[in-house]
């Protein structure tokens, strides 16, 4: 081997071995900044995007000033503000939200998202900041359901991909037999149908239902005892356990200085329930 060609052979070798540790270097820099928790990307950001319906009066909708508002809304400002951020409000439909979580297009879902052990397995929710009755809606004029016994034959409507239309699968047609289910993307279009007979009932929380039906005067009624009662939690993606403490402690914080009161007392006009 010549003299030429070693010193040759030296200089890759010496080469490819600072490229090794210069990938490495660029490896390991880029895995410190995907470790970065979410609440220190939040902060870092100086925002939190939340995702909500915006269809849902008065937990969450567009205001006649075009700005998204409700109680929803204004629990997850106030969180926010304990935490040290704004809000970035992004509106979606349900069937969509916890899709758009995973995928990263919110930081966390205050949008009247019910707790349940299979969404326990796909998300972490906060402790819970409602609790919510869900009866059965009617026109007016129906005297031939009362209950979800009732139901059987007959057409009901219920939100798309809402905890409401799982317990009508899996709970109220083994139950009661079977029957058609309309599902709709907000609540709006439900109550219209209704209101005119395209469905029989739909099935929904009070708190919900009341603006609604006074603001557009549709002719239905909730009749019967409720038939079940869900509470609602924030919803963040799995393993954040920074960002879950920081929001359960920006909620204890509200229930102490007032301002879940507040809020609670301004959109549903009674005394928290939870």
């Amino acid at each position: 081997m010549s003299f030429h060609f070693k010193k040759l052979l030296k200089a890759t070798t010496l080469l490819t071995v600072l490229a090794v540790a210069l990938v490495g270097c660029g490896s390991k820099s880029t895995t410190d900044a995907g470790s970065a928790n979410a609440l220190e990307q939040i902060k870092k950001s100086g925002k939190i995007k939340i995702g909500l319906m915006g269809t849902y009066a008065p937990y969450n909708f567009i205001n006649d000033k075009r700005e998204v508002d409700g109680f929803d809304a204004d629990i997850a400002k106030a969180v926010a503000k304990h935490i040290g951020v704004e809000v970035e409000f992004i509106t979606g439909e349900f069937s969509g939200l916890i899709e758009g979580l995973q995928k990263d297009k919110y930081d966390a879902l205050v949008s009247q998202v019910t707790i349940t052990d299979d969404r326990k397995q796909k998300m972490d929710f906060s402790t819970p900041y409602v609790k919510n009755a869900v009866n059965v809606i009617v026109k007016s004029d129906n005297t031939s359901i009362q209950k979800i016994e009732d139901f059987k034959d007959k057409k009901i409507g219920v939100g798309l991909g809402t905890n409401d239309e799982k317990y009508l699968r899996d709970v109220a047609m083994p139950k009661v037999g079977k029957f058609e289910i309309a599902t709709y993307n907000d609540v709006i279009t439900s109550l219209q149908d209704l209101n005119v007979g395209r469905i029989d009932a739909t099935i929904n929380n009070v708190f919900a239902l009341k603006p609604l039906i006074e603001k557009n005067h549709f002719d239905v009624k909730a009749v019967g005892e409720p038939i079940k009662e869900d509470v609602a939690g924030i919803a963040i993606r799995k393993n954040n356990p920074e960002l879950l403490a920081a929001i359960n402690k920006a909620l204890e914080e509200m229930k102490s200085d007032g301002t879940f009161k507040e809020i609670f007392k301004k959109w549903f006009d009674v005394e928290p329930n939870i």
